[in-house]
């Protein structure tokens, strides 16, 4: 199996890292293909602007939605965003590595999203290529995290919301629009408030969830 790992964390010994390089290490002793993408240390270019489109279709107005078809269509796409389209399209499985922040993915890794998931290459609106007929179909992805809160607070009852609300934002409005499967997710909730054992159980449990994906 082919495994692209999204990571997305400006300290490489975090618990992010930690989780990352463990995915990798696993991964490969488990037969398995793998690349990452390290956002911050690629100093990705996080904002989708009109420089991603060196042969506008239209100079007047700038839609970035039929950009992208046009892009796609005449091959003019960046090379840093081809790089990870051809990273995408060799992968049969795309694990998203990141921390919440305001609940949500950090801003690079959503400029990752806008950037490759062009419309005519991971969607396509003319042909209604959506979900179930969404081009990425047949590819797995999965979301790993971590948050600075416990668990307790991301519940109906806690101050932040169920956390499955966000989970299902992701998995639906992403993946499964492009066409993906969603896996399970996997969380650690709160790492900084547990102890070092506490941590290695969590770091346990991930290395057998990867295991098996």
């Amino acid at each position: 199996m082919n495994v692209l790992i999204v990571y997305a964390h400006p300290e490489r010994e975090s618990l992010n890292g930690t989780l990352k390089d463990l995915a990798v290490d696993t991964l490969t002793d488990e037969g398995h293909q793998v690349q990452v993408s390290d956002l911050y240390s690629m100093k990705w270019k996080a904002v989708l602007d009109e420089e991603d489109f060196p042969e506008r279709m239209n100079k007047e107005l700038f839609n970035p939605i039929l950009e992208q078809l046009n892009a796609v269509k005449k091959g003019a796409i960046p090379q840093d965003i081809k790089e990870e389209m051809d990273k995408v399209l060799w992968a049969d499985l795309i694990i998203f590595q990141f921390p919440i922040w305001w609940s949500n993915f950090p801003a690079i890794l959503k400029g990752w999203v806008d950037r490759v998931f062009y419309n005519g290459f991971a969607f396509n609106l003319a042909e209604m290529q959506l979900y179930g007929n969404g081009p990425l179909k047949g590819k797995k992805a999965m979301l790993s995290f971590t948050t600075g809160a416990p668990r307790e607070l991301y519940t109906d009852e806690g101050p932040h919301g169920e956390i499955e609300v966000l989970i299902k934002y992701f998995n639906h409005l992403l993946f499964e629009f492009v066409g993906m499967e969603a896996l399970p997710y996997f969380a650690i909730f709160g790492p900084g408030d547990m102890t070092e054992e506490e941590r290695e159980v969590e770091l346990d449990r991930f290395q057998e969830i990867i295991k098996n994906v």
